[in-house]
């Protein structure tokens, strides 16, 4: 009774331990269904039988889009100028220089070389006709076409991976692959095909690997992991903007180690092992496919070639057929030699016998990349009187009675030119020919017989570093050759001289020069009178490290130094909304324009911004204590989108930092981000739609884009076109398409080229042929008469 009592006065607000353990329960219980209803909610990431279907049947479509006519044009379009003649390059071995890593042009010449090409096809011009060599430049446009038919599929798998609805990645899909400036771009000797395809499998290993978060450590997360390594690597082998495509996959695995850290079930352990797994495959792997990629390219271009100009002398000597010969150490007075200038790759102190065309008239004197005749120079004394007395004297001449004397720090000295003679190296107070500044003296080749010369062939050798008595040597003394009537130093820069020089680089006499530019160095000497046993000399051969080094600090040069104008340049700003485009190919009448789908460029534009305002709202309401998690679906359409969009960011923002010459191809990777941002709008949209609502959504988006695509295509392809179609598709004023090329007719029948009937006389007048024929056809407007049998036969329609 007493125990009753107690049970019952106790208070509400205190259960006993049965109750309090089934509330426990209950409340449990309830988590894991609310847990297992938002998961249930989220979408689901594996692939289907199904997907892989969808996937393949993507890829079928895309075929004619992407493989139909790559015939056409038959002649050399855009870039296919400068990427062709690499593949010449490279199935010739003769070594190139080019702003971009050597990947996508390798590709390139191994499907040329695979097809049997020879590498002797002039790729030098716009317009040169394919068909009159035997060039199988559709293997070599089909690599591009191929690596974009690829990405088709694989932009609906990545999507799907990244937990997108089929719908949603089917719509992307379609819009990659009517996308025009895609499908210009690919069907091409171009690069940025491979680069793209190789962005494109990046993300989607990328994507794989995070799918496989929740197993670290396993097969399939070390595979994909790995996976996207190597596709990073490959991915900047093609282009340096594979470095935005880096810095994309560095920011995501910062933020998805910074989560790690934040699981207090992983150990120190574990996570220092997730540290060094990433540096491994994103690191270093990338690194090693790289640096093997230029291992393989030095392979490739064992011989000397055009590019040999752009490299240093030692480079150049690594080159078969450029080898410098041993050379004498010694210099001394009566020494031929070769005077190469330090700071530039311009090459050779040089002079031939053409005049300048104003100035002094005189002979010019130029800086020539390349080994030649014209390059070699004597070294003399002030005047013949004291060079033949020669003293004091170094050493007794080979000839066993003349003695030879060194060059020297400090020596004033004339420098002959060989194939001109007596004509000396010469500087007086005139103008430079291209350097028009007071501080710029013109430099000439001056002289004529039984003329002994005057001060203005004299020059003072000062080497760099050296004191009195030092000596002139070859390859080892860097030295100036001060004019001491014009108080100026040897000089020579990156200008170039107009046709009437050959395009050769200025050589001047700078007053108060800055030192590199006046430095230069004897490369070949010879002197028959030294002494046989003289110590010889050459370039050291570098190294593969020495070589990549050198090679990546002439692609960095070169690419700051792109910074002429084009007339189809354009800036990043104009791109998101298909400002400008670039006129690839044309004739009298075709044209092929590079044109994005205007559609698909607007409208993924403003998926951009509208998922930015939509974020920055959202952040803005959580920050005043609104929870708007939607199901839970808000974090995966945030971390997803924002992905696509960070990748859009980074492959697009650099290029406001760059000052070189840009174009619209530029913007493509960033385009392809563009298109998965704009999927993940989409997929969010049809939430609110039923499944039929939602595949009819999905058709007629998709014949929009299609249509527009099909508005476009004369232009994709370089197909025939009318004026008023043309007309009436150039929506804006900035695109340059020249419809006035284009016929006026409305049925492109009416103009197609009819052939002509004609009949051919003889001499006498009498027709060839059958006489019955013949006449009938007299009858028939449009008829051409022909005296010249040997021109043209009778043809009948």
């Amino acid at each position: 009774m007493e125990s009753e009592l107690r049970q019952r006065k106790r208070p509400e607000s205190e259960p006993h331990e049965a109750d309090g353990s089934k509330l426990l329960h209950d409340a449990e219980e309830k988590e894991k269904d609310k847990k297992l209803e938002t998961r249930s909610l989220l979408p689901d990431r594996t692939l289907s039988w199904k997907d892989v279907i969808i996937a393949l049947g993507l890829g079928v479509l895309a075929i004619p889009i992407r493989l139909t006519s790559l015939d056409e044009p038959h002649e050399v379009v855009f870039d296919e100028v400068h990427f062709g003649s690499f593949a010449n390059k490279y199935i010739k071995q003769k070594f190139f220089f080019d702003v971009h890593p050597p990947l996508a042009k390798m590709l390139i010449a191994l499907a040329g070389r695979a097809a049997g090409y020879d590498g002797n096809f002039d790729f030098s011009k716009i317009g040169n006709d394919y068909t009159v060599e035997d060039v199988p430049y559709v293997a070599m446009r089909s690599v591009g076409a191929q690596l974009g038919l690829l990405m088709i599929p694989m932009i609906y798998m990545t999507l799907r991976q990244s937990g997108i609805s089929i719908y949603a990645s089917v719509f992307a899909a379609l819009m990659l692959c009517y996308e025009n400036s895609m499908v210009a771009n690919n069907r091409l000797i171009l690069l940025d095909a491979p680069l793209l395809f190789f962005t494109a499998l990046t993300i989607l290993c990328w994507t794989r690997f995070f799918n496989e978060s929740s197993r670290p450590f396993g097969r399939k997360w070390w595979f994909w992991l790995a996976l996207t390594g190597i596709s990073l690597g490959l991915t900047v082998s093609c282009k340096w903007v594979g470095l935005f495509t880096i810095a994309t996959i560095g920011v995501s695995t910062i933020r998805d180690l910074w989560r790690i850290l934040g699981d207090l079930h992983v150990s120190k352990k574990t996570y220092t092992n997730h540290i060094l797994a990433r540096i491994l495959c994103l690191i270093i792997i990338p690194v090693s496919i790289y640096i093997s990629v230029f291992y393989i390219h030095f392979l490739a271009l064992p011989l000397s070639g055009d590019g040999d100009a752009h490299m240093s002398a030692s480079f150049q000597h690594s080159l078969i057929g450029h080898e410098i010969p041993d050379s004498l150490i010694d210099i001394a007075y009566g020494s031929k030699i070769t005077v190469r200038h330090l700071a530039t790759n311009g090459g050779y102190l040089h002079s031939h016998v053409s005049a300048y065309p104003q100035g002094s008239k005189q002979q010019q004197v130029t800086l020539y990349p390349y080994r030649d005749e014209n390059n070699w120079w004597v070294i003399r004394k002030i005047n013949s009187t004291l060079e033949e007395d020669n003293k004091p004297a170094d050493v007794l001449g080979s000839d066993g009675k003349t003695w030879i004397q060194y060059i020297r720090h400090g020596d004033i000295v004339r420098l002959e030119h060989l194939n001109t003679s007596p004509r000396k190296l010469h500087s007086h107070d005139e103008s430079a020919p291209m350097t028009d500044v007071e501080y710029h003296k013109e430099v000439s080749a001056y002289g004529f017989p039984d003329f002994e010369g005057d001060a203005n062939d004299f020059w003072r050798v000062e080497i760099e570093g050296g004191k009195e008595g030092d000596q002139l040597q070859t390859l080892r003394s860097k030295f100036r050759l001060f004019h001491a009537l014009q108080s100026c130093s040897l000089f020579s820069h990156p200008v170039q001289l107009p046709d009437w020089g050959f395009g050769q680089q200025e050589v001047t006499c700078i007053q108060n020069g800055k030192k590199p530019k006046t430095l230069w160095m004897i490369e070949e000497s010879s002197n028959d009178l030294l002494p046989e046993n003289s110590k010889l000399v050459n370039y050291q051969v570098p190294g593969f490290w020495s070589k990549f080094i050198e090679l990546h600090k002439r692609m960095w040069e070169a690419n700051e130094g792109l910074i002429q104008s084009h007339p189809f340049e354009s800036r990043p700003s104009s791109w998101p909304m298909l400002r400008s485009g670039i006129s690839f190919w044309t004739t009298p009448d075709r044209h092929i324009y590079f044109l994005g789908n205007p559609v698909i460029y607007w409208t993924t534009t403003i998926a951009i911004f509208t998922f930015i305002i939509l974020w920055t709202f959202f952040q803005l309401r959580g920050k005043r204590g609104y929870n708007d998690q939607y199901q839970g679906r808000r974090e995966f359409y945030e971390n997803t989108g924002g992905f696509y969009l960070m990748g859009w960011w980074m492959h697009y923002f650099p290029f406001y930092l760059m000052n070189r010459q840009l174009f619209l191809h530029h913007y493509l990777p960033s385009l392809y981000f563009a298109i998965m941002v704009f999927a993940v709008g989409v997929d969010l949209a049809l939430t609110k739609f039923s499944s039929r609502g939602r595949v009819l959504a999905i058709v007629m988006m998709s014949c929009a884009i299609i249509s527009i695509y099909r508005e476009f295509e004369p232009l994709t392809y370089g197909k025939a076109w009318t004026r008023e179609r043309c007309e009436a598709n150039q929506w804006l004023d900035t695109w340059k398409f020249n419809c006035e090329k284009y016929p006026i007719v409305g049925d492109l029948r009416a103009t197609a080229p009819k052939k002509e009937k004609v009949v051919v006389l003889d001499e006498d007048g009498n027709i060839v042929g059958d006489n019955t024929m013949a006449e009938s056809l007299l009858h028939n407007d449009g008829m051409n008469v022909f005296a010249n049998k040997e021109e043209l036969e009778i043809e009948i329609e």
